[in-house]
């Protein structure tokens, strides 16, 4: 999801240079006017340097301005009135497509170097062709589904042909090369896969043009597929929330908040960084928006306080990017996988949760022993917004998200939850007037909605082209089938195989097609060693998001170095060292599921429903995990009350890894460990070393 959260007047726009002034929202006025235009400037070079949803037209008057602001609202609407009056799934699919596309073309052009001022003759014939497919299908929808059976005739090919060239040159603009590429390869396979020069294992029957286009445009398994479904009924409805929120203010609060809660800590301003973004992140899904956006206000602030500029970038890129696994929204990503698993969404908010927690609780606890070791002060206190202001002006706007969460605890259906909440959200700014919304700024919420969407509808579109083309063709059987001879029957083995292949397709591919495609093809090869459906998902989901702030390509860090002037590769490291719990947690909810608050004993490897551990089970894993990242931070950065020795860093270490497994032995032999080593520290500390920056 595209973020566009940042409010112009709200301290995002903030910078080092007005670091020491009181922090408030109109603080922004004070700044000098062209300083800040040219940070805007440069912070949204860095985002379109690496993220290319960015690269977009800026049409600021005449008919086609309204053209777009009309179709964009339109199409939100749209999805508000499927959302209780549901079509059949291959028309609102092909709708969602369609339009979708249509708006690409108009929106996103075709190279950097393209006008971003008017629309390019050829973009409106790319308009029109997006436009066709949808109007076939609907046109022919009730002869395909009854005398045709979904056998394709020669139109349908010709139509069919034309739609998977539109998707595959739209999802270029504006997700770049590799992943159209990828489908490109894919979509070759069927071509060529009965040819005497393929391997035996990927031989096939021959497969003719209505084969092939057929299953990719007249069923429910190709170009329409469970992913776009999942775009339709939930992902969209939930990009829709987030925009209303940024039109309510919510950026705002979320930062003024997390100042008034940590900024006058040991190293606030790292910590104000963690929290907003994990807040940030949570909502609208894009780590890349989400540096920039956050990232334009709390790095120059870490830099102030004395955090180099490599761990300042580092610090921002780890905690956006963990916004995506935390809930109760948690990206695109985990809508796609309560369709693909038929798991409710609200089994995976929860067993998203405690992970989620230990992850940031990983990145903090780093931030603070770090601080602790240099001395680093926060803010002066007086400078801050205090926290009674802070709700008192804009706390109401956490309302809805509480709303949100008692939906989904209630089991309402996720896109009458999200479609509700939207309107909950509207009727709450009332309340007071820095949030109020008029009518120009829901129209606007509805536009930016419709804007924010494509992206993520684009990808899931293009992976259809993958997942058409797997179940046509039985491929992912085979690669699942050969994951498990590689990883020889050792579970440990099949997990870092798996761990390669998403982090691999996670560091070239945005989050969603990461995983769609790794949940297709590694995740059944977990079935196997009966592990159960939601362990295996999550795994391939928490290292396909990882994967952006893994080196050689994390293109978080990147973005976070370009704000901090910092060293990419030395960011990105940083970053992966932040983020250490992160790759631990997983392999540790594989082997005990009590770590995802389920209880799967004698269930099958593909239950929906699962009941809750013990309630004893559930408090020592909670115990022992929290104690042991919080260790594992002490031993990363080698401080606690006192600079550490290598030695006992590494016998500290080996304690928080026992802890963080979930087991009352390993756990108990774990804290032993971890309560000596803090207790030794504690009497031989040393003062902190304030001499240079970290």
């Amino acid at each position: 999801m595209s973020s566009q959260m940042t409010d112009h007047n709200s301290v995002t726009t903030m910078t080092a240079n007005n670091a020491d002034l009181p922090i408030h929202a109109n603080t922004a006025a004070d700044t000098n006017v062209d300083a800040e235009l040219e940070a805007q400037a440069h912070n949204q070079a860095i985002l379109e340097k690496y993220d290319r949803e960015s690269i977009t037209r800026q049409i600021t008057q005449g008919p086609v301005k309204y053209l777009i602001a009309g179709i964009c609202i339109l199409y939100s609407l749209f999805h508000l009135y499927i959302t209780f009056n549901p079509m059949p799934a291959l028309l609102q699919r092909s709708v969602h497509v369609g339009v979708g596309f249509a708006l690409i073309f108009l929106i996103f052009p075709a190279s950097k170097k393209s006008s971003r001022k008017r629309v390019a003759w050829y973009d409106w014939i790319w308009f029109v062709l997006s436009l066709s497919g949808m109007a076939y299908l609907i046109y022919e929808y009730q002869d395909i589904v009854t005398s045709r059976g979904g056998m394709a005739n020669p139109v349908d090919v010709i139509f069919s042909i034309i739609t998977v060239i539109c998707v595959l040159e739209g999802s270029r603009r504006i997700t770049g090369w590799i992943l159209p590429i990828l489908a490109s390869i894919f979509l070759a396979y069927p071509f060529v896969s009965h040819l005497d020069f393929m391997p035996d294992r990927l031989l096939t029957r021959p497969y003719d043009m209505g084969d092939i286009f057929g299953q990719l445009f007249l069923k429910t398994e190709g170009l329409y597929s469970v992913a776009i479904g999942a775009s339709v009924t939930f992902i969209f409805l939930f990009i829709l929330f987030g925009a209303f929120l940024a039109r309510s203010g919510m950026g705002q609060l979320f930062n003024d908040l997390a100042l008034a809660l940590a900024g006058d800590k040991k190293g606030g301003p790292a910590k104000v960084a963690v929290i907003s973004s994990g807040f940030m992140g949570s909502i609208n899904g894009s780590a890349l928006s989400n540096v920039v956006s956050t990232g334009a206000f709390t790095i120059p602030l870490m830099k102030k306080v004395g955090y180099h500029k490599d761990f300042a970038g580092a610090v921002e890129a780890s905690a956006s990017v963990g916004g995506q696994i935390l809930p109760p929204i948690m990206g695109a990503s985990a809508f796609i996988m309560a369709e693909t698993t038929g798991l409710p969404y609200s089994t995976i908010a929860l067993a998203a949760l405690l992970p989620a927690v230990l992850y940031y609780l990983g990145v903090i606890a780093q931030v603070h022993f770090r601080a602790g070791r240099r001395d680093l002060k926060g803010i002066a206190k007086e400078n801050l917004p205090a926290v009674k202001e802070v709700l008192k002006a804009r706390g109401h706007m956490l309302l809805p998200i509480v709303f949100l969460i008692y939906l989904l605890i209630e089991n309402v259906p996720v896109g009458y939850a999200a479609a509700y909440t939207i309107g909950f959200t509207v009727a709450i700014s009332m309340i007071r007037k820095e949030t109020r919304m008029g009518f120009s700024d829901i129209l606007g919420a509805l536009e930016d909605g419709a804007r924010q969407s494509l992206a993520v509808m684009a990808a899931c579109a293009v992976v259809g082209v993958i997942i058409g083309v797997v179940s046509l063709t039985s491929f992912g059987t085979v690669m699942t089938s050969s994951i498990v001879t590689l990883g020889a029957g050792s579970l440990f083995l099949t997990l870092i195989l798996t761990m390669l292949a998403s982090m691999v397709l996670g560091m070239g591919l945005p989050s969603i097609p990461a995983y769609i495609i790794t949940a297709t093809m590694a995740a059944p090869a977990l079935a196997g060693f009966d592990i159960p459906i939601l362990s295996a998902h999550m795994f391939v989901f928490y290292f396909g998001i990882f994967a952006n702030i893994t080196p050689p390509v994390c293109l978080a860090a990147f973005a976070g170095a370009g704000i901090s002037g910092g060293d990419p590769m030395k960011t990105g490291f940083l970053s992966l060292k932040l983020a250490l719990a992160g790759f631990i947690v997983p392999f540790m909810f594989i082997y005990s599921p009590t770590m995802l608050m389920i209880d799967p004993t004698g269930l099958a490897v593909t239950a929906k429903d699962f009941p809750l551990p013990p309630i004893f089970d559930i408090v020592t894993v909670v115990l022992t995990s929290v104690t042991g990242v919080i260790a594992l931070g002490a031993a990363l950065e080698g401080y606690f009350k006192g600079a550490m020795s290598p030695l006992t860093r590494g016998i500290l270490a080996i304690g928080a890894l026992l802890l963080i497994y979930p087991e009352l032995t390993t756990g108990l032999v774990g804290g032993v460990i971890v309560l000596i080593i803090a207790i030794y520290n504690i009497k031989t500390a040393d003062k902190p070393t304030p001499t240079m920056t970290v």
